[in-house]
């Protein structure tokens, strides 16, 4: 048996000293678990990712999915993995008892996958989706589609998809060209045909599952016969590689075809694909071509329901990308005990240290854990958010989805690209060997730096965050934030290693209100914009700073301990507070001095001059 990659002690903290997963527990909906029961949930997780996920880590990375005869065929223990993910019932985990789900918390649920993710991110991407692609089933569609789609999917039997972008497109979803028209009713719903390509399609075909669920961005053409120019012509189909129960063509083979995979630099066990629809070369579902689709939602409104699982996708994007830099970090934390290399400073001979005795190997063992354990704490507090905006008492749920909402560009992105910088220190850790094949950093980080561009770009996060959740934002989501803030500056002020960061804290939010005030006064939006990204990476830091803070203030709050591994854990949480005080917060300052100096420089260069 293989030890679990994640330390429980890690998660332990984050889910019961500071976000307080007994007081989740006590709301109705979750009354039939209890911390026991998610606690032995984690146990069993990190058991099945440590001796079916990461077993096959360095295999999946080197066999790549390939074609045979139009079939991708993935490696044979990812096929196993997720038949064991399925038996200990971690797809059904977060659902609805209702649907035969195990009504698990998402807080819990996410700490579950903490586990698979840092074992092997890519075999996790297969049920990640499929969770995804279910819970908006469950939502947005009839109960003939819910019962034939969704249901398989949380037994693990069906895997999902979404199919949003295409080879001309892009991220820029308005202008998708590919059509569904008119094809009759039938058991399942209003019916389509649909022709166009999607690109970049994870698990878009595998031979792991009895079926592929395919959650479809298309075009219903108007009376004219034209596309609806925009986003709002964008309507959302279910396209099952295997016409589903319930279709007139049930059984069929749909006109879905792998046109190509990519080849990426990481996540290699992830078939990703470029799929057509409706070619009618290889399938004719009822003698004609066309990818029967079934519409979810009314015509025109498939963006609004597609972003509940882009959101999904993108705090899960945000998780993996934690649990990737976390992995690195504790590998390099291990090689540094082992490694005995130099001597210290100011020594004439004796023995070689372990490198972790050298402080500039510290700083870098620091860094890694400043980034990764912030970026993990992060997923987690907005995971607890998903439960209460769902299932909390009524009077706080509007508030929890504005934070949530707030959150998501930053719980996407924030880890993504610190997760990612934990990474390349981790390499560093461990010198020359760092950069081979025989040791996993190397991967790891191959892997990681897909993340900063997965479910859009940092750039397409820093307008999402500086556009519709700043400037065109009433404010009450910021100010929320503001107010938690201050809370934990307020409690963090009467504890003396941790006062002078509080107030560091409370300057640092007191001028991101007074920019954000500035940005609204000036009306330039198109300005403001331009530096969107150095403001999502100064608001990024000053969350992470405050939870930080928080962290801190919980672990220096805990009762006396004579155990001394405990001791040293939390002196561990103190320290990457202080580091993440000293060394990381200074930036913010230069970031929002940027943003505030609303430089035109790259709105009016020539590109010529590149």
């Amino acid at each position: 048996m293989t030890t679990p990659p994640v330390r429980a002690r890690d998660l332990g903290f984050l889910l019961h000293d500071w976000l307080d997963l007994e007081a989740l527990l006590a709301y109705p909906h979750f009354q039939d678990h209890s911390v026991e029961t998610v606690d032995a949930m984690l146990d069993i997780a990190g058991r099945v990712a440590a001796d079916t996920f990461l077993t096959h880590y360095k295999a999946a990375d080197s066999q790549e999915p390939h074609l045979v005869e139009g079939q991708v065929r993935i490696l044979p223990a990812i096929h196993q993995a997720l038949a064991a993910f399925a038996e200990v019932g971690m797809f059904a985990a977060p659902f609805d008892a209702e649907v035969g789900g195990l009504q698990l918390p998402q807080l819990a649920y996410s700490a579950a996958m903490a586990h698979f993710m840092a074992a092997n991110v890519a075999t996790s991407a297969y049920p990640m989706l499929t969770t995804g692609n279910a819970k908006l089933l469950v939502r947005y569609a009839n109960e003939a589609l819910v019962k034939a789609c969704a249901l398989p999917e949380i037994e693990g039997r069906y895997f999902g998809t979404m199919c949003l972008s295409e080879p001309q497109a892009g991220s820029s979803l308005a202008d998708i060209a590919t059509r569904a028209v008119p094809d009759g009713d039938d058991g399942l719903g209003a019916r389509y045909r649909l022709f166009g390509n999607k690109m970049w399609i994870s698990g878009g075909d595998q031979d792991a599952s009895e079926n592929i669920i395919h959650l479809v961005l298309a075009k219903v053409p108007g009376p004219d016969g034209k596309l609806i120019p925009g986003t709002q012509g964008i309507s959302l189909f279910v396209v099952s590689k295997v016409l589903l129960e319930g279709s007139e063509y049930a059984g069929q083979r749909n006109d879905v075809v792998v046109a190509g995979l990519n080849h990426k630099m990481g996540y290699r066990g992830t078939a990703n694909c470029l799929l057509n629809f409706g070619e009618g070369a290889h399938h004719r579902p009822g003698g004609l071509a066309g990818a029967v689709g079934y519409r979810v939602g009314g015509v025109g409104q498939g963006l609004p329901i597609m972003f509940q699982m882009m959101n999904s996708a993108r705090i899960s994007v945000g998780l993996g990308a934690a649990m990737l830099g976390y992995r690195g970090y504790r590998l390099a934390v291990d090689y540094a005990r082992d490694r005995r290399q130099g001597r210290p400073i100011g020594a004439r001979g004796g023995p070689p240290i372990a490198i972790i005795d050298h402080p500039d190997v510290r700083r870098l063992l620091l860094a890694q854990k400043a980034y990764a354990e912030g970026a993990l704490a992060l997923v987690l507090y907005c995971a607890r958010l998903v439960d209460e905006e769902l299932h909390g008492p009524a009077e706080g749920r509007d508030e929890a989805a504005g934070l949530l909402s707030l959150l998501t560009p930053i719980a996407k992105t924030w880890p993504s690209e610190w997760g990612l910088a934990a990474n390349d220190l981790a390499i560093q850790v461990h010198g020359g060997y760092g950069y081979t094949r025989d040791f996993d950093v190397e991967q790891l980080y191959r892997d990681n730096r897909l993340n900063p561009i997965h479910e859009g770009t940092t750039g397409v996060q820093g307008l999402d965050l500086m556009g519709r959740k700043t400037l065109k934002d009433d404010g009450a989501s910021l100010a929320t934030l503001r107010h938690r803030v201050t809370a934990t500056v307020e409690r963090a002020r009467h504890l003396p290693a941790l006062a002078d960061f509080a107030h560091v804290l409370d300057v640092t939010w007191a001028r991101i209100g007074a920019l954000v005030g500035h940005l609204k006064a000036a009306g330039d939006d198109v300005a403001s914009l331009a530096q969107a990204t150095s403001f999502l990476s100064a608001f990024g830091h000053a969350v992470v700073a405050w939870q930080w803070l928080d962290q801190a203030v919980v672990a220096g709050s805990l009762a006396a301990t004579d155990d001394p591994d405990e001791t040293a854990f939390r002196a561990g949480k103190l320290a990457a507070c202080r580091f993440f005080f000293e060394t990381e917060v200074p930036r913010v300052d230069v970031w929002l001095g940027i943003v505030g100096r609303r430089s035109d420089l790259t709105q009016t260069f020539d590109p010529a001059g590149f």
